[in-house]
């Protein structure tokens, strides 16, 4: 009896699985919106680098010309690259001619004397050029370009995308900042109530001696062990979710984020402990600077 009574009231000791349960399951819900945040953005890159700029050429220009224009082109900054290769594909007059009749079922060789349709290529443009002005000034560079007759792309699907993306994100910033404070709130509530049944003990320590900074350590200590655990806790968590989820929905894979999901998981970690350390701090610090009457 003795023994336990020893473990109860140990300096720095509170109770483990509730608060371990309350952090990871703040951390989780915050972790939860973070990674449809992240899968939002992966879905809308992928809308956007299926947007193309198509170029048609002018006419009877020679292969060597369309070569050096096309390599002109891969080297801008703006043009799409996957690895190290350019995100472009050339279709020539010919080719273009055998896509209209297996699209159409007409042949317009029989009754004009030349192919109408002219060489082009298309490109997809990286992500931080899809701006509408960026893209007019991508336009007008093109066009400039000697042997080039005409420029297009979905003008209307970019400024669409443009606007909704401008308010998702306010919607979803006003989200996660929401979450954030909620969470914040549940975390500092947690140690508050963890700590409650330590505040006589805290003031026998007080009573024979110690300084303030050796009571804070095992408190501030076991709270930043708790908070890390509890990030990892719920970073495993919702990892098993995503890879459980990834063998029913079909395409989800396609979202996936390595580097942003270990970012996610590295801040949820450093999140849970620091919120963990700096609410056992201010209520540590509020039990040490209580009156012995208030603490009844």
């Amino acid at each position: 009896m003795s023994g336990k009574q020893r473990k109860k009231t140990r300096l720095g000791s509170y109770k483990f699985a509730s608060v371990l349960f309350s952090i990871t399951l703040s951390l989780l819900m915050i972790g939860i919106f973070g990674v449809v945040m992240i899968q939002a953005k992966k879905l809308t890159s992928l809308i956007r680098e299926n947007i193309e700029v198509q170029v048609f050429l002018a006419k009877n220009l020679q292969k060597n010309a369309i070569d050096q224009l096309l390599q002109q082109v891969e080297n801008k900054p703006y043009v799409l690259r996957r690895g190290e290769e350019p995100v472009m594909h050339f279709t020539s007059k010919e080719e273009a001619a055998s896509l209209f009749l297996e699209e159409v079922g007409e042949d317009f060789t029989q009754f004009l004397d030349e192919n109408p349709l002219r060489d082009s290529f298309t490109f997809s443009i990286s992500e931080e050029f899809q701006t509408t002005e960026g893209i007019a000034t991508i336009v007008a560079e093109l066009e400039a370009i000697p042997g080039v007759f005409e420029v297009t792309y979905m003008q209307d699907m970019v400024a669409s995308i443009n606007e909704n993306l401008l308010k998702v994100s306010l919607i979803m910033g006003t989200l996660i900042l929401i979450l954030l404070v909620t969470v914040v709130i549940l975390i500092s509530n947690t140690i508050k109530l963890a700590l409650f049944s330590q505040r006589f003990l805290i003031r026998s320590m007080q009573l024979v001696g110690a300084t303030k900074s050796f009571i804070r350590r095992p408190f501030l200590w076991r709270s930043f062990l708790y908070g890390g655990l509890a990030g990892i806790l719920a970073s495993g968590i919702i990892f098993g979710l995503m890879q459980y989820g990834k063998n029913f929905i079909e395409g989800l894979q396609l979202l996936y984020d390595a580097e942003l999901l270990a970012l996610l998981f590295g801040s949820l970690i450093l999140l849970g402990a620091f919120m963990s350390w700096i609410s056992t701090f201010r209520s540590i610090n509020k039990y040490l600077n209580m009156s012995l009457d208030d603490l009844y």
